[in-house]
């Protein structure tokens, strides 16, 4: 395994190796019909700061993923591993004060949150929060039909994202239940993080972030989290990058 570094703090390393192949599909949205090996992420001199207090977490990070790669990012608590997912997500609570990103090739600084999502951008939460009064298969097909009308595909009625969603239940030995109740209200710590990985399935991501998945799950949650995963490269190849002990 090769080691490169990811310079925004003392102390953190990205550890990158080919272990999966990458066979992308053309997109309608932000189409990009990238070979095994392309850049899909290039992080360059990326500096941000906390909106709210002005204090600079991130100091000059540089980090490029390519197609088919699973990069690990580690580094001790507090050392901004959360901050760098955050911020190419969109978090509001960080500001850009330096450096670039481009994905698919394009400024992704350029693009809102929900169209960064859009782009097949997407980030599990550390500690995925409720959303009282929602439940989780109209979450689910509202983000899916979302994903899907931004590449130009047809959207899903409820029957048929019931049919679509199934499959993927099974695969992380979640119950159909589930789907009933409102988004994460009342969730154990690996319920949310089965369902985090759920909502990757359903979105179908071109570049998945990982935030200390592992965390908060026994040793049976962690076998079906890891399982999923591992079935979602499988299935539909991907660029990751993640952190956490276990996984």
């Amino acid at each position: 395994m090769n080691k490169s570094h990811c310079g925004h703090r003392a102390g953190m390393t990205t550890l990158r190796g080919n272990r999966i192949v990458c066979i992308p599909r053309t997109r309608r949205s932000f189409a990009v019909r990238a070979a095994v090996g392309d850049v899909l992420l290039e992080v360059k001199g990326l500096e941000a700061k906390i909106a709210a207090t002005g204090q600079q977490i991130l100091k000059g990070v540089n980090l490029t993923l390519k197609e088919g790669e699973v990069h690990a990012i580690m580094g001790k608590n507090g050392s901004g591993k959360s901050t760098l997912s955050k911020v190419l997500v969109g978090h509001p609570d960080y500001e850009v004060i330096g450096g670039s990103a481009l994905y698919k090739g394009k400024d992704l600084f350029e693009l809102a949150p929900e169209e960064r999502s859009h782009a097949g951008l997407f980030l599990s939460f550390q500690s995925p929060v409720e959303i009282p009064g929602v439940s989780n298969i109209d979450f689910l097909r509202i983000a899916t039909n979302a994903r899907r009308k931004a590449l130009g595909l047809s959207e899903l009625d409820p029957l048929e994202f019931y049919a679509f969603v199934m499959p993927k239940l099974d695969s992380l030995n979640m119950d159909p239940a589930f789907l009933n109740r409102n988004v994460n209200e009342g969730f154990s710590g690996g319920e949310k993080k089965r369902n985090e990985i759920l909502q990757l399935a359903c979105l179908e991501a071109d570049c998945a972030i990982l935030d200390e998945i592992d965390s908060g799950l026994d040793i049976d949650a962690l076998r079906d989290v890891a399982t999923a995963v591992n079935g979602l490269k499988i299935e539909r190849p991907k660029p990751w990058y993640t952190y956490g002990d276990t996984l």
